[in-house]
């Protein structure tokens, strides 16, 4: 009796990678996506900071100029006397003061920045607090307010 030879041959897949080149092309994207997306939002957030920081700045100079107008006019011109009223200049603004122990007045700068000062000087000592704006419509949502008070 003669014995048989069976071959079997064996059965390859050469196709069976690009399944998984797919899936790891798709995770690879995915990453890139989130991380990107990631450094998107941090960036619009730091323009966002950036915006807000220059318009506080503004405001800040409008206050600091409306503490030196007034600290001008008080100390060289003696003009917030609480005898009588008298005209001031400031940022080509013309404003009466005086007249009592407590003087206010609001300065619209060239910037489109407003100022609001109070001067005070019922006690001892003279305050002066002026609050400032980085722009005078009053119902801008991002309006920004500083303030400075000078005691002397």
């Amino acid at each position: 009796m003669k014995k048989l030879k069976i071959k079997i041959k064996s059965l390859e897949f050469p196709n069976i990678r690009r399944g998984f080149v797919l899936l790891f092309a798709i995770l690879i994207t995915s990453i890139v996506l989130a991380i990107s997306l990631g450094i998107f939002n941090i960036i619009i957030k730091e323009v966002q900071l950036s915006a807000s920081s220059q318009e506080s700045q503004k405001a800040f100079y409008a206050a600091d100029t409306g503490a030196e107008c007034a600290l001008y006019w008080d100390i060289q011109e003696r003009a917030f006397a609480t005898s009588s009223q008298e005209s001031i200049t400031c940022a080509d603004e013309s404003v009466m003061v005086g007249g009592g122990f407590i003087s206010d007045f609001s300065l619209t700068l060239a910037n489109g920045s407003c100022v609001d000062v109070n001067v005070d000087k019922s006690g001892a000592k003279t305050i002066v607090s002026s609050r400032g704006h980085n722009t005078c419509d009053i119902n801008d949502p991002r309006r920004v307010e500083r303030g400075l008070r000078v005691t002397y």
